[in-house]
């Protein structure tokens, strides 16, 4: 398998590596610049020279993967915060000198040349399941897509997930997986990825239920199965909710796993629209990096927003 067939194998099985391109050249060297590499924990494909020369690159790209995992940003994502970001660490520069007098870790290589090896984590994106593609579900679909994650649409209503209404989607950036499935839903949470977001949004509330149900069952004993568990609806319908999980055999601090209401309480507005852009915002805000500074206002060298666009007195207008 070359490295780009890799880079497909990787994303398909949802397993984090590396990818190692030579960046520059000086000199004799045994590949040139842009010669790849694809790095996982167990194995590599492609080449960038071989010699000591591949045998740093994959000894600093599998120090990168361990020290993502052991961070958490390296792609499973569950409830203790990590959200399998793909931006969870940063890529590097590594020169390797190619001379016998140059220091050498796993023999000499002296091609006489000094190349520059740059070191691209390629962790595993967030998957997000949304069950329910009714007026929220379908319009969070469209803002989701535009992100790089895999996203899972369900519906029970064949129609809703109709190759005519999803062609919205045809442009994604993100993978879509479609599950058409008549009867119980909740069969598909089994074969989520691991660490999948789950949103419940159906058009039937016994079929919520059940897939909460479900959900939490899945999570016990094992509580990375599953990322975040939102559930859309009032506290009235999660009053309702409780008392049945509970009587079902579910411990009270299992249901603090289920979020609900979903999204941002300080956009108001319950059009399908807004609802799923403060739902999309909720999760984007989650799978940023821990140490990823937010910014709320313009740095010292950034322009501020244009008066001239009349966003503040159009809303003030509009109240």
């Amino acid at each position: 398998m070359d490295w780009l067939g890799a880079l497909a194998r990787l994303r398909e099985t949802r397993t984090p590596g590396v990818l190692v391109t030579v960046a520059g050249v000086r000199g004799h060297a045994p590949r040139q610049a842009g010669a790849k590499m694809v790095v996982s924990a167990s194995a590599t494909w492609g080449s960038v020279g071989g010699g000591n020369l591949e045998a740093v690159a994959v000894e600093r790209a599998r120090a990168m993967l361990a020290a993502s995992s052991a961070s958490g940003t390296s792609g499973t994502s569950g409830s203790s915060g990590s959200s399998g970001s793909s931006s969870g660490a940063s890529p590097e520069l590594l020169e390797v000198g190619l001379s016998d007098r140059a220091a050498y870790q796993h023999g000499v290589q002296c091609c006489g040349g000094e190349v520059t090896l740059l070191l691209e984590p390629l962790a595993v994106v967030p998957a997000v399941a949304v069950f329910g593609m009714g007026h929220v579900g379908w319009e969070l679909a469209r803002i989701l897509a535009r992100h790089e994650l895999d996203l899972h649409l369900v519906d029970s209503r064949p129609d809703q997930l109709s190759p005519a209404r999803l062609s919205v989607l045809d442009d994604a950036v993100a993978r879509v997986h479609v599950h058409p499935v008549p009867v119980l839903p909740e069969l598909v949470l089994g074969g989520l990825p691991r660490g999948s977001h789950v949103l419940v949004m159906t058009h039937d509330h016994a079929e919520d239920a059940a897939l909460c149900d479900a959900a939490l069952r899945l999570v016990d004993g094992d509580p990375d199965r599953l990322g975040t568990l939102g559930l859309i609806g009032s506290s009235a319908k999660w009053a309702r909710f409780r008392s049945k999980l509970l009587a079902e055999g579910h411990p009270a601090a299992a249901l603090d796993r289920v979020t609900t209401p979903i999204g941002l309480p300080e956009l108001a507005g319950k059009d399908p629209a807004t609802i799923a852009v403060g739902v999309a915002a909720t999760l984007l805000r989650s799978f940023a990096p821990s140490d990823e500074p937010v910014r709320d206002e313009p740095g010292p060298d950034e322009p501020g927003p244009d008066p001239s666009y009349g966003f503040a007195q159009g809303r003030d207008a509009a109240r």
